[in-house]
């Protein structure tokens, strides 16, 4: 404490928080406004500028869907409920299409204890993953998912092709992500329809199938679930966006 205080006003650590490699570092306000985010994480909502981000909530930043989502985690936070720790959940990577990361929440804390705001990090699920030393079984399984979530993919399935039950699978996944084996493959399909939906020629329909939904209505009724928006309604916002 005494080191700290006795530092001057301009060394502090933001310049460290700069140069986390592929960690995005925000801080938030009472109010949940961004009072700090580094590099990483104004560069990956798809900004330039710090004045882009600070003083934004997530509501101006990002979908409704993932908003509410993030603002559900960050009201635990502040209500004094502790730390949400490796959080798994649909961000934007720096060519704002959603991806798989891993965020973590800590109460910010007044000199009299009082949680005034939170803070946090975000993380690319690859990497953190390793970090966490994650079980060599949800490895594998995330290895076949990746590469077969286009196809028609059962749970038991999956649990055969990694040589353990399906019980044992979903307790696994629900112990690394919070969420069922199944949750995890319908999120990356919907990860995927967004890319596929940012090409011009893309048909909602043909996204659909391609992606191993068994028809348009059922990606719309999930992608909307996870996204807070209809398919074209993010494809159209996107058009917009590129226009402008």
């Amino acid at each position: 404490m005494r080191l700290l205080g006795s530092l001057d006003a301009a060394s502090h650590f933001g310049s460290l928080l700069e140069h986390l490699p592929g960690i995005s570092f925000f801080v938030k306000d009472h109010k949940l406004r961004l009072l700090f985010a580094n590099r990483h994480f104004i560069e990956s909502v798809g900004r330039r500028q710090p004045n882009e981000v600070l003083g934004h909530d997530d509501f101006s930043l990002f979908p409704p869907r993932l908003a509410e989502n993030f603002r559900r985690d960050d009201l635990e936070v502040l209500r004094g409920n502790g730390p949400k720790l490796n959080i798994v959940e649909l961000f934007f990577n720096a060519q704002g299409i959603p991806d798989w990361f891993v965020t973590n929440k800590l109460p910010l804390h007044s000199k009299r204890g009082a949680v005034i705001g939170v803070m946090g990090t975000t993380q690319a699920l690859g990497q953190a993953m390793k970090d966490l030393h994650a079980s060599q079984s949800v490895q594998r399984a995330l290895d076949h998912i990746r590469r077969h979530f286009r196809q028609h993919l059962r749970v038991a399935d999956l649990a055969d092709a990694i040589g353990i039950s399906a019980r044992q699978l979903h307790r696994k996944f629900m112990e690394a992500f919070g969420c069922s084996p199944q949750t995890f493959i319908t999120k990356l399909r919907v990860q995927a329809a967004c890319e596929a939906l940012q090409h011009a020629d893309a048909q909602i329909s043909a996204v659909a199938t391609s992606l191993g939904f068994c028809d348009q209505s059922a990606l719309t009724l999930h992608f909307h679930r996870h996204m807070g928006i209809t398919p074209l309604h993010y494809q159209r916002r996107f058009r917009l966006r590129q226009q402008a």
